[in-house]
Formats: structure tokens, C-alpha cells, sequence
């Protein structure tokens, strides 16, 4: 990037004032993708682990949510559509759900490295031998080398993380929703829980070896570009290796849509969410792997606003925002010992003491390392599946 001045000699930050070290080293990959487009792509470290490209397959598994089968609301979170950003596929076998995307995504990519997807609903949600024998299914995908799965956090448990852990693929990424880390929005959107609720989720995988990737919902009702960087800040605080970025949107069928014909939502303009954007992704911590940077609504799903069906557009203004000189991942906050390295680098997260992530005091080091994936598992509950390049 023309004008930026790229420094990644060390893997401690400062984050409001607390030097953390970054959960993963700066690999190779990581590096060149700071450098190369502003921020650490998941594209890239997949490019590195696969020797290919990757494409993720969705898959829908048949779960529900609580907050939508009557245990903790039934109208599901506000920015929810009603299949919960699933594909509608569950009455298919998760099989026959892999054989019939497999085939579309190999004819149109080639030879890409190929991870499932569970996106709908909450798919940790109910007794753990559901989740068991979900697993045992996707374990003998033809093909498959890398597994996302998303869930809700007050839906995770020692038991399920457990078998999460022992799962034989070369990358495993447990996402979770956040989407704010402010008490107050959460309740405005219907999330049914607080960020404390993340805050032991995120340490509970992190202590099995599993990277936790957040989601983060840029211009929620009533929130502020500072209520957005009191969230990141919180985040980064916490041992979270990856995060998706989704500017809000009106889905069809959802509350919001409610909201929007009576004229109480606001939406903030394109302009506006990139600016929003970049700004996060200065304060965030150069190692967490970006997974996505806007949302990408379903044909026939967005209500407004309008420019958030335009992906291509919005994508090249946040490139053209990212080409910007001294605009980086993580260029807001100060490296130890860095000229002029602020006390405060970064807004405090919401309401430190609503939550039980691990708060050392100013100057003190929070590490967030994580074990081996499966360290605590007590043994494979899988067969090791070879390398593809052994087989």
C-alpha cells in the first residue's frame, strides 16, 4: 500500500492501555495480506493452509434457535430473516446437501479446497448427541478439509466444545454472535443475552484450541461510531482469532422491516458504513483474520437500504478507503514502546464489569494464546483424516 509505513516486529498491543499479545503470531500470510490490502484476509491464510483456494459449502443441519422456539422469544433477533440466514435445505440429508453443492462449487471454481458451513439458526442448540451426530456426519464428507460453524453464545457448553475440538479437519472456526458488546442494544434487537454471555463462550472454545470467529453488526439502532469501537474494543480484549464485519440491513420478514415502514429505523448510508468500517479495522488487533466486510443479503431478501445490495460497489470503495496512506489493520493501536504510544489507545469496552473476560490491570499483559485445538478433549472421538496432499 503506497505511503503506509508497515510495522509487525511484535505480537503485543495496545489496547486501552493494556499490552495484549496477539492470540496467533503474524505468519507470512498475514503479513503479505497487510500489506497487500490493508487488513488480514481469510482468502489469504486459506491460500497458505490449502495451497489453493477455498469455498465454503452451506449446509443447513436442521437446528433451531432458543430465541425462536418459544424458550427464550419466538420472533427471533431483530436483523434475523425467518430461515435464519440458512439455505431451506434441512429436509435433505447433510450428505445429499454436500454432494449437490460440492458438485456446483467444484464446476465453478475448479479445484478449490472446500469447508462446510453451518450458518442457520444456532447449531450448538439442544442436547449435545444432536450436535454428536451432526459431526459424525460431516466427518465423512467426501472432500470436505475445513469446517465454520455459527452458533449463539449462551448455546455452547464444556461437553459440546468438546466434541467441536475433536473434529478431523485442518481448520475448524466456531462463530459466534456478538454484534454488540452494549447491554443495552442487545436488548434493543431481542438477542436474549449480554456480552457477558460471549465473553465466557469465547473463553470457553478458546481454552479447547478453537479459533472463535465474531460477528459485529456496524450501525445498529441507536449506536454511535463510538458504541461500534467500545464493541471492537471489548473483542479485542477477548481471545477471538477472527471477525466478520456486517453493515445492517432490513431483511424481508424480519423485525426491522416493522421498524423501517414505520419510519423509526435509521440506516446509515454506504459512505457512512465504510467510514465506520475503516475505522474499526484501524483498531483492530492485526491478528485477528477478517472473514467478512459487509454483509452480502440473499436474492429477494433486502428491503433497504438499497446500496447494500450493490456488494461489487461497496467493495471497491473500501478498497479505494484501505488504499488511503497509513490506513492499515490495527494501525490505531500502539506497539509497546512505540514513539508516542498512548495510555489510551482504543475506546474502553462496554461496561468492563458486566462480563468475566479477564481484565489485568493498566500496563499489565493479557495473553491470549490458546492451547492446541482438542488439548482438553481427553483423546480423539474421531479417526485423523489425512492431509490431502498424504492421500
Amino acid at each position: 500500500m503506497p505511503g503506509s509505513t508497515l510495522v509487525l516486529c511484535d505480537s503485543r498491543f495496545n489496547v486501552n492501555g493494556i499490552f495484549m499479545e496477539a492470540t496467533t503470531p503474524l505468519d507470512e500470510a498475514a503479513r503479505r495480506s497487510l500489506t497487500e490490502r490493508g487488513y488480514n484476509a481469510l482468502s489469504a491464510r486459506w491460500r497458505a493452509l490449502f495451497g489453493r483456494g477455498a469455498r465454503k459449502v452451506p449446509l443447513d443441519a436442521g437446528f433451531s434457535c432458543p430465541n425462536r422456539d418459544g424458550t427464550l422469544g419466538v420472533d427471533g433477533c431483530a436483523f434475523c430473516n425467518a430461515r435464519g440466514s440458512g439455505t431451506g435445505l434441512s429436509a435433505l440429508s447433510l450428505t445429499e446437501q454436500w454432494t449437490l453443492w460440492r458438485s456446483r462449487r467444484l464446476a465453478k471454481w475448479g479445484p478449490v479446497a472446500l469447508v462446510a458451513y453451518l450458518q442457520a439458526f444456532s447449531n450448538t442448540y439442544g442436547p449435545a448427541r444432536k450436535l454428536a451426530r451432526v459431526l459424525d456426519e460431516l466427518a465423512g464428507l467426501e472432500g470436505l478439509e475445513g469446517l465454520c460453524l455459527g452458533t449463539r453464545p449462551d448455546c455452547l457448553d464444556r461437553e459440546k466444545t468438546r466434541l467441536l475440538a475433536d473434529f478431523p479437519a485442518r481448520e475448524l472456526w466456531l462463530e459466534l454472535g456478538l454484534q454488540s458488546a452494549n447491554p443495552a442494544t442487545l436488548a434493543r434487537i431481542n438477542r436474549g443475552h449480554g456480552p457477558e454471555s460471549f465473553a465466557r463462550a469465547a473463553e470457553l472454545a478458546a481454552s479447547f484450541g478453537i479459533n472463535i470467529c465474531a460477528h459485529l453488526i456496524i450501525g445498529l439502532p441507536g449506536e454511535t461510531v463510538d458504541d461500534f469501537l467500545r464493541s471492537l474494543s471489548f473483542m479485542n480484549a477477548l481471545p477471538v482469532a477472527g471477525v466478520k464485519f456486517h453493515n445492517l440491513f432490513v431483511p424481508r420478514g424480519s423485525t426491522l422491516e416493522r421498524d423501517h415502514h414505520c419510519g423509526s429505523l435509521t440506516l446509515l448510508s454506504r459512505e457512512d458504513y465504510v467510514e465506520w468500517l475503516i475505522l474499526g479495522l484501524t483498531h483492530l488487533r492485526p491478528d485477528v483474520v477478517v472473514h467478512r466486510l459487509n454483509a452480502d443479503p440473499d436474492q429477494g431478501e433486502l428491503v433497504a437500504p438499497d446500496w447494500a445490495g450493490q456488494k461489487r460497489q461497496v467493495l471497491n470503495a473500501i478498497s479505494a478507503a484501505l488504499a488511503r496512506p497509513g490506513v492499515r489493520q490495527g494501525s490505531a493501536l500502539s506497539l509497546p514502546g512505540a514513539p508516542g504510544a498512548p495510555g489510551d489507545a482504543a475506546p474502553a469496552p462496554c461496561d468492563a464489569g458486566q462480563h468475566p473476560a479477564r481484565r489485568p490491570g493498566r500496563g499489565a499483559s493479557a495473553t491470549l494464546s490458546r492451547p492446541k485445538r482438542g488439548a482438553q478433549a481427553g483423546g480423539p472421538r474421531f479417526p485423523q483424516r489425512p492431509n490431502q496432499e498424504d492421500s
